[in-house]
């Protein structure tokens, strides 16, 4: 967990909190030797919810992380519910956006630079085909290009946009590739 913590905080997170039902005592302990920056005990499932509310108005987008029932409302409150998969229950599962195959943490992290390098290729894609048409519709009613011209752009433009989006099913450790950069 340490080791995953560090990763989510070197991507960008600003602060990681535990909302646990625990006592504080406890909660206050795992989050000493995990490297947690913040520890909230003795929580009923509606006062999580409140957190991850007063959480989302702080901080806008909050990711929250659980298994359990006593999870799954604040999953739903929260801007990105994730559900452990391997040990969540059902309810937590069905609530989440997205489930964990594998209860390891550095997954998240992984997730995270998948879905901004997944933005970031869309972003660019869309960009490309938009600039690429309005250089075609300027240049046709300036009449130097003929309507077969601007379909044969508008394919090739259509093909290096998919070869692009396919950069995506490149394996590798997506956190090492971001970390080198």
């Amino acid at each position: 967990v340490p080791e995953a913590l560090k990763m989510l905080h070197a991507i960008g997170l600003e602060k990681v909190v535990m909302l646990s039902g625990d006592n504080q005592r406890t909660a206050n302990a795992i989050a000493n030797q995990a490297g947690i920056d913040e520890a909230r005990g003795d929580l009923m499932p509606d006062q999580k919810v409140e957190h991850i509310k007063e959480l989302v108005k702080t901080y806008q987008y909050v990711g929250m992380i659980g298994d359990g029932v006593n999870d799954a409302p604040a999953m739903a409150a929260a801007s990105v519910g994730i559900a452990m998969g391997g040990a969540g229950t059902d309810t937590a599962i069905e609530t989440a956006d997205m489930a964990l195959m594998q209860d390891d943490l550095s997954k998240v992290a992984e997730a995270i630079l998948l879905g901004r390098r997944t933005v970031g290729i869309i972003q660019f894609n869309i960009a490309f085909a938009l600039v690429l048409k309005a250089i075609f519709l300027v240049l046709a009613l300036l009449g130097y290009t003929s309507l077969w011209l601007a379909i044969l752009a508008d394919t090739g433009a259509t093909l290096l946009v998919i070869a692009n989006a396919l950069r995506l099913l490149r394996g590798g450790n997506t956190f090492a590739e971001s970390s080198h950069q």
